[in-house]
């Protein structure tokens, strides 16, 4: 079974209630279709419904039994402006920018899984990342003790094995607080998805003392930063990859660490090296990416490419739905 096979069954056996706000959007209105037909999730569109279905028409599918919500006629609208502009008065909004603000399906779509009315939101197919972060940190907002949201990918490998790269598509230079937040965030992805215990390498050019520069320092400090916010997360660095992945090596460079030669979620130090890293291991060792996997938020509010397949935001949708 692939990982994604894997994704869809649990999802189905874990049903949520997810908001799909790009429904003018023929793939997305495709997707909703499929994702209601398996019942992989109970998707929520958002838009004007004689449109939605005339592109159903157009696109072969059927939205009859699907929920679609107008957000510009909805009677939660001034609701929901009031809160926006309760939650953001700090940037002095006024409540005519406020309603504004909420009549566009991303922001709506953030209300809808702020208010707990649905479980997620997918968005990205045609929203840029930037749109669909800027909704869901200014409206769902950061989980507890999380200081940044970020991304992970689910490697896959040749093998079938699967590990967790973060963070590489959204903190270019993360800082010590920034660092520990991926770290717990990435583990809780890698739990949650995977399925597995995660064991957390903080990886850096130096392993346990080889090397002294601040930029391993900072390394040592997250990683100690996030003993004292997860005590029971198995985390260790800094550690070098092949020291975190090779048993063999681990034992040498590393002996006595919990994670050494068994890491199955490793933290980059940087987006430089994040984003190269899982491009080599995707071109050159054949892996499987996954992602990005938005995470860190308060509830899931995931990404799309806006090169996205309909294949893609059925996958998402079901990865949404196990974040959840």
């Amino acid at each position: 079974m692939t990982f994604i096979e894997k994704i869809r069954i649990n999802a189905k056996n874990n049903l949520k209630k997810i908001v799909l706000p790009e429904a003018f959007d023929p793939r997305v209105v495709k997707a909703a279709a499929f994702l209601k037909k398996e019942s992989l999730v109970e998707p929520v569109l958002l838009g004007d419904k004689e449109k939605i279905q005339k592109t159903a028409v157009e696109e072969n599918v059927s939205v009859n039994q699907i929920e679609i919500i107008n957000p510009e006629t909805s009677p939660d609208l001034k609701s929901y402006a009031d809160e926006y502009s309760e939650i953001r008065k700090h940037k002095r909004i006024t409540p005519e920018v406020a309603f504004e603000t909420i009549k566009s399906p991303l922001f709506f779509g953030a209300f809808l899984t702020r208010r707990g009315y649905v479980q997620g939101s997918v968005a990205g197919s045609v929203a840029t990342t930037g749109d669909v972060l800027r909704a869901a940190i200014q409206v769902i907002g950061l989980a507890e003790g999380i200081k940044a949201v970020s991304s992970s990918f689910i490697m896959v490998l040749p093998d079938g094995k699967e590990l967790t790269f973060g963070d590489c598509a959204v903190i270019p230079n993360p800082d010590i607080e920034q660092l520990a937040s991926i770290a717990i965030s990435s583990a809780k992805t890698h739990e949650l998805l995977v399925g597995e215990v995660p064991y957390v390498a903080m990886l850096s050019f130096s392993t346990k003392g080889s090397a002294k520069h601040p930029d391993t320092e900072k390394v040592i400090a997250a990683t100690e930063k996030i003993k004292s916010l997860a005590p029971k997360l198995k985390v260790d660095g800094e550690l070098q990859f092949d020291a975190a992945y090779i048993e063999s090596i681990g034992n040498k460079k590393a002996p006595g660490s919990p994670v050494a030669g068994k890491a199955n979620v490793f933290i980059f130090p940087d987006l430089d090296a994040g984003n190269i890293s899982y491009k080599i291991a995707q071109r050159l060792g054949k892996a499987e990416a996954v992602g990005p996997i938005v995470q860190g938020l308060a509830k899931p509010f995931n990404d799309l490419s806006r090169g996205c397949s309909v294949d893609d935001i059925i996958n998402v949708a079901c990865i949404c739905s196990l974040l959840a």
